[in-house]
């Protein structure tokens, strides 16, 4: 029912005279065997997926070596670049990251495929809506701008149904306001740089948690990580991650923070990091 699988894995492929193949849910311990018996050219999932996908890459040799996939798309969450790097390197074919959401009959910016210019770490150039970056008081921001990222066009919802205050809040200046906030560059290539809601507010700074997950996701040890806000009785919020390590790796939270702290401004690196199996969906 999630507008990702049904606009961007089925109808896209429908509608360019493509088949597919369905699978009764995602299954990382059944993924390889899918690969081999559909024999795809490409698939599309979240970062979460293809994370749960690539630890079991080297038990699949043989279906890894008979792929054919001419590239891999994610969508609908930020793709750490140390994954991009790493679906790349195991699966020999470009990872497409692009950006989407339900109020915009999903797709909204992509990376293009090689030749066309692809940017890591960027969601891509606007494909469909209008996409650009708005300051609180409505103005539009230049390149290199940080602001909320707001779209317009004709794949864009009209509204909420029966819900007044959204589409107060969700329609303002002219745009739809996504609440995730963003960044433009001169080629006019996105980068997300958090959820508004999301960012974390330390006595006054403010620290996207994407920026912390980017930088502990390269410790040589964490598979996964998720950053967020943990209250704090004087500062009001105060810096947290949760962290899967990778298959045979260990670390301690003392070595996850002396990792962050020599990457990162004092007041963004976790005061509590917690290490899990794994994270909650």
């Amino acid at each position: 029912f999630h507008i990702h699988g049904l606009i961007a894995a089925v109808l896209s492929s429908l509608a360019a005279g493509g088949s597919v193949f369905c699978t009764p849910g995602f299954n990382a311990l059944r993924f390889f065997q899918w690969l081999s018996e559909a024999r795809p050219s490409w698939y599309t999932a979240v970062p979460t997926m293809h994370q749960a996908i690539l630890p079991r890459a080297a038990r699949n040799p043989e279906q890894l070596a008979e792929a054919k996939l001419r590239f891999i798309r994610s969508s609908s969450a930020s793709l750490p670049a140390q994954v991009m790097a790493e679906l790349e390197a195991t699966f020999g074919c470009p990872v497409i990251e692009s950006y989407g959401m339900t109020e915009a009959a999903h797709q909204m910016a992509s990376n293009r495929l090689p030749p066309g210019l692809r940017k890591p770490g960027s969601v891509g150039a606007s494909a469909g809506p209008e996409v650009a970056v708005m300051a609180p008081d409505g103005r539009l921001l230049k390149a290199g701008e940080i602001g909320e990222i707001v779209i317009r066009g004709p794949n864009v919802t009209a509204g909420y149904e029966k819900n007044p205050d959204a589409n107060a809040s969700a329609f303002a200046h002219g745009w739809f306001h996504t609440g995730d906030q963003g960044v433009l560059d001169e080629d006019n290539y996105l980068r997300v740089t958090g959820r508004l809601k999301e960012i974390i507010n330390r006595g006054g700074e403010k620290i996207s948690p994407l920026e912390v997950d980017d930088v502990l996701m390269d410790h040589p040890a964490v598979a996964q990580v998720v950053t967020f806000a943990m209250p704090h009785d004087k500062l009001g919020e105060e810096v947290a991650s949760a962290v899967v390590l990778r298959e045979g790796q260990s670390a301690s939270e003392a070595d996850i923070r002396g990792f962050a702290a020599t990457r990162l401004a004092d007041f963004k690196v976790p005061r509590k990091v917690v290490i899990l199996d794994e994270i909650p969906k």
